[in-house]
């Protein structure tokens, strides 16, 4: 084994293992929360953490698998199976995202009427689009017979066997161009049109905070000057906060998609071999996505991380609860063989 095959091994086990543990933690804590529950973005969450625990779950392994034996993991229907899921489940999470992004430009720009613009029911029509377009692309790939083991990639993913090539060029190159416009392309133009609006709305807000606090601090002639420096301070970090997030939530979304979609797209129209381990690095990164989209959107939240610290104390207590009962009876146990030696 070569070291970069041994690190494109550790690389997916490491994104596996926290892709599961972070997406799980996520469902966890709307199981645990009623209010959590009550918000209409945590149905775009939940869809989301549920398409990146079936993507860890199923094809992560998957890929391990071709990595590691490099060769076809099982068989042609098993194959295909996977194919189909890693279609359907990662253009559900695209565009899982992109409902997001849009929630938050309605609760942001149309805060006054934000109840009446995204209502449980239209987030659940959202969501039976997305299936729906999902479903699209990953039944008529299935059906197309355009899902197998590809080398270049080490994975079961969207590909057109060497038989084939001829026949239906073609038509898998429309498929393909279209499936990546329609996925990453149109998530990407989604994303970046709601949170530049939400960034513009957040700039006009601080810059209307920044002026009465400028106004209050030239009236507060008595004021020490620490007091103004750090009133200074916290307007210029309140207006770097919003374009942070802003950053994270677009560059994220472009850093781990767009060099395996690139990769792919240069492969098909240019016909250029790719390197294979530039390939499945490309594939391990947007599974990366998964593990970090927990992060992105929810874990990084105090209303999460209160669920969170919530149940690992309950489970803490619980430990400890029965800790302290297991040593209570040994205790007894001890205490009544003693009584029983003397009695002998």
């Amino acid at each position: 084994m070569s070291i970069p095959e041994f690190l494109l091994e550790v690389s997916i086990v490491v994104v596996t293992v926290v892709s599961l543990l972070t997406n799980l933690s996520v469902l966890l804590c709307f199981t645990q929360s009623a209010d959590l529950r009550s918000h209409v973005p945590g149905l775009f969450i939940i869809n989301l953490s549920f398409s990146n625990v079936l993507l860890a779950v199923v094809n992560m392994p998957a890929t391990f698998l071709g990595v590691a034996e490099r060769a076809k993991p099982f068989g042609d229907l098993f194959c295909q199976a996977v194919s189909f899921s890693e279609t359907f489940l990662t253009t559900n999470a695209m565009l899982s995202m992109a409902a997001l992004s849009m929630d938050r430009w309605i609760a942001v720009v149309f805060p006054l009427s934000y109840s009446s613009k995204m209502r449980y029911r239209d987030a659940l029509l959202i969501l039976a689009y997305s299936w729906l377009h999902s479903l699209t692309f990953s039944l008529t790939q299935m059906l197309m017979d355009w899902g197998g083991y590809s080398h270049t990639y080490a994975s079961c993913t969207l590909h057109l066997n060497r038989e084939e090539r001829r026949e239906q060029r073609a038509a898998y190159g429309i498929f393909t161009v279209l499936f990546h416009l329609s996925s990453f392309v149109l998530c990407l133009l989604v994303l970046c049109f709601a949170y530049l609006k939400v960034l513009r709305v957040a700039r006009s807000h601080c810059k209307r905070i920044d002026v009465i606090t400028v106004q209050t601090l030239l009236l507060l002639v008595d004021l020490h000057p620490s007091v103004k420096e750090r009133c200074l301070a916290e307007q210029k970090k309140r207006r770097q906060r919003a374009t942070k997030k802003i950053c994270i939530f677009i560059g994220s979304f472009i850093l781990c998609f767009s060099p395996y979609v690139i990769t792919r797209l240069v492969e098909l129209l240019l016909s250029v071999p790719i390197p294979r381990y530039w390939g499945i690095a490309t594939k391990c990164l947007s599974y990366a996505k998964a593990s970090s989209d927990p992060f992105v959107y929810c874990l990084l939240r105090q209303q999460y991380r209160k669920v969170l610290v919530s149940v690992i104390s309950r489970v803490l207590r619980k430990d400890r609860y029965l800790l302290s009962a297991h040593s209570m009876s040994s205790t007894l146990d001890t205490t009544d063989d003693n009584c029983i030696a003397r009695i002998t």
